[in-house]
Parts: structure tokens; sequence; C-alpha cells
């Protein structure tokens, strides 16, 4: 099975994406990181994906919205975030 893309949309000076790039990091996954403070049309893309959220980070696996940096702590406390990495469905 193919591990899910990870996005992550995060802006600047940003702790909690510094944290969940960090989270992502130990455990060896790599990610594509967006800044939507660079580019308004990313900004617009991560509002449409996330339902309109407008902090960051917003936090994609595959198709899932993990939601931001607290919700993929939670996840990751329930075990529930290595099988969302490995590909399983939600």
């Amino acid at each position: 099975m193919t591990s899910p893309e990870v996005v992550l949309y995060t802006g600047p000076a940003c702790p909690y994406c510094e944290r969940a790039k960090m989270l992502l990091e130990r455990k060896g996954v790599s990610y594509q990181e967006i800044r939507v403070d660079r580019d308004p049309g990313e900004f617009s893309t991560m509002l449409e994906r996330s339902g309109g959220r407008r902090s960051v980070p917003q936090i994609f696996i595959g198709d899932y919205h993990v939601g931001g940096f607290d919700d993929m702590s939670a996840l990751n406390l329930e075990g529930k975030l290595d099988p969302l990495l490995a590909g399983e469905p939600a």
C-alpha cells in the first residue's frame, strides 16, 4: 500500500506549524508544505479544502482533513495517526 501524500498549509512565525512539522519528521514522514501567506490562491485552496477554516496549519493526509496541530496530536495520542499515514482509511 502506498503512503498518502501529506500536505501542510502553513504561515509565517507559526509555532503550531513548527510542531506539526516536527511530529511528522519524528515519524519519518515526508510532507509538502504550502505557505499560504506567499500565495493568495493557495489560501483560497486551503479554505475550500478545509471547509472554511482560516487558521494554520491545516493538515491533510491524502484526502482526509486532519485539521490543525492539536487535531493531529490528538490522533497520535489515540493511536490513529500512524494508520492514516500508512494509507489505512480513517
